[in-house]
């Protein structure tokens, strides 16, 4: 029997990688104020094209992990009623903020590449307000500025989100969990190999591919183990894509990017584009540790030795259930 279960990954999740409901909750309230304000200023200021705001992101989704003080608010705005271009249509929507919250200071609504943040004090919230130019398509089909390199990008945050809740009705409990494990993987890479690099879009669709493909998700040290291992044994070689909203007959060639993982919403958008060669060598790697890690504590015959390899995984916090 191996040392490390199903029961200890269950037991390590609750105590520290999931996010608490009540910090859903405080934090939800806390944008919700912030969407309403956005919402007031943008009804009372002539000109002005707003459509809808909508949650976006980890924790909409239900795949963030504890401590995770960054939400996403995207603020739909009529194309025509708002600046086309960036870095423009981004600062129209940090002044905008500015306007709803006059007491805030000039370092708590900063305009990024794609988005403007706001930093609440006092709490260490941090909310991504993402402008998407909206044209009238249905399903909430727009266009956002991407984070990587400021051009215009086709997408629906409900589209995302229809996406992956579907895919989670089909795996109750089981997909988000394992999706929040290597969320928490990736992030003690990240401490570990600060060129390290692993996109949390990527991580989800990673798991839907394999979901999809018939990888049994109901044991989590087992499936964990075959989610590095696929990653590992060249998963990364052929195309991932999903037809959910798309025709199999308007995907792209393969094409020579080190990794194409394809959004679903728009085949146009691969959401590894910018990772090269060094980088998948990086995940590949880091992806071959962690499997050898599990493998070897799936016969390690002393607890304390096992406990020590899942630590190479999942960070020396982690522990066996009591």
């Amino acid at each position: 029997m191996p040392q490390i279960t199903h029961r200890d990954l269950v037991a390590f999740a609750e105590d520290r990688v999931n996010l608490k409901k009540s910090e859903v909750d405080d934090q939800r309230a806390q944008v919700n104020r912030l969407r309403d304000r956005i919402e007031n200023k943008i009804a009372t200021t002539a000109g002005y094209g707003f459509v809808k705001a909508l949650h976006a992101g980890s924790v909409a989704k239900g795949t963030a992990l504890r401590n995770a003080n960054d939400r996403d608010l995207a603020v739909y705005v009529k194309a025509g009623q708002a600046p086309e271009e960036t870095p423009a249509l981004v600062n129209w929507i940090r002044d905008l903020v500015a306007e709803s919250y006059p007491a805030m200071s000039e370092d708590q609504i900063v305009a990024t590449t794609n988005c403007v943040n706001v930093r609440f004090a006092g709490t260490g919230l941090d909310v991504d307000v993402v402008p998407v130019l909206y044209e009238g398509e249905p399903d909430d089909v727009g266009c956002l500025v991407s984070k990587d390199d400021g051009t215009k990008l086709r997408t629906s945050v409900r589209q995302h989100l229809d996406f992956i809740r579907g895919r989670k009705k089909a795996h109750p409990k089981d997909l988000a969990q394992l999706i929040r494990f290597t969320k928490w993987w990736a992030r003690q890479q990240k401490k570990r190999d600060g060129e390290f690099k692993c996109k949390s879009f990527m991580l989800e669709l990673l798991w839907v591919h394999l979901a999809d493909g018939g990888t049994d998700l109901s044991d989590y040290a087992v499936a964990l183990e075959q989610f590095f291992a696929f990653i590992a044994n060249g998963g990364f070689d052929g195309q991932i894509a999903f037809t959910d909203f798309h025709p199999a007959s308007e995907l792209p060639a393969r094409g020579s990017a080190p990794i194409q993982i394809l959004d679903p919403v728009n085949f146009g958008n691969n959401v590894a584009e910018h990772y090269e060669a060094v980088h998948r060598d990086r995940l590949v790697s880091a992806a071959q540790d962690a499997f050898d890690a599990i493998s070897t504590a799936y016969y390690e015959p002393a607890s304390g030795q096992a406990v020590e390899l899942w630590q190479d995984v999942l960070g020396t916090s982690f522990k066996a259930a009591a």
